[in-house]
């Protein structure tokens, strides 16, 4: 049985999104979509990359090296290995979808 999911709005660096949520899982959200901000945003200033797709890619890519380094404070083992696999397909999903049609966020 799968959990309701509810439509949260977002904000990315000034843009706004409507992401699907599932019940009870809006401060997770919202601490995801503060740490893409976060890393999207200190891409942008570090002024070397303009494109929003780009800085979205950089970004993902940047937290999901830092979810699977075997140093992040937790033991590297098959369980942990396979919630950052699945951690990781989510995000990717999750950008795909941002992403949209034509393959833009903007």
């Amino acid at each position: 049985m799968s959990k309701a999911m509810k439509q949260v709005e977002v904000s990315i660096l000034g843009q706004t999104y409507m992401l699907g949520c599932p019940d009870g899982a809006q401060t997770q959200l919202s601490e995801a979509v503060a740490r893409v901000d976060r890393e999207m945003g200190t891409i942008r200033t570090a002024g070397k990359v303009k494109s929003r797709e780009r800085i979205a890619v950089l970004a993902a890519l940047n937290i999901a090296f830092a979810d699977l380094e075997p140093n992040n404070g937790a033991e590297a083992n098959s369980s942990s290995e396979s919630a950052a696999d699945a951690k990781l397909v989510t995000l990717i999903d999750r950008i795909d979808v941002a992403l949209g049609a034509g393959g833009q966020l903007l």
